[in-house]
């Protein structure tokens, strides 16, 4: 298995390294602090922001498991084929920033 972060501290520390070398999942490199260019933050923020729209927000972590659940579910394939196919805007975008923050950035 591997995964992908943003190399926040809290991301890096010694515990987060060894607690993954101990279950074997391996780290894609990433650049740090490069939100533009992660793809996942932006599913993130979708869900977020669908689940603050929901009627009746989640009450307990399970619901709001259950909720991120159903709205992960409900994330269609076009979006997600939108999301990969930015990609080369959003890296010629940081590019062109010189590694600062992009209208791709939603925070």
């Amino acid at each position: 298995m591997t995964l992908q972060h943003d190399n926040a501290t809290s991301h890096t520390a010694r515990s987060v390294r060894d607690y993954l070398q101990d279950r074997n999942v391996s780290v894609l490199p990433w650049p740090a602090k490069s939100p533009n260019l992660n793809p996942i933050a932006h599913i993130w923020d979708l869900l977020d922001r669908r689940l603050r729209a929901r009627a009746i927000p989640p009450r307990n972590v399970r619901e709001l498991a259950g909720a991120l659940v159903e709205e992960l579910g409900n994330i269609s394939q076009q979006e997600l084929a939108n999301l990969v196919q930015s990609m080369r805007r959003r890296c010629t975008a940081v590019h062109k920033a010189a590694g600062d923050h992009t209208r791709y950035c939603y925070f």
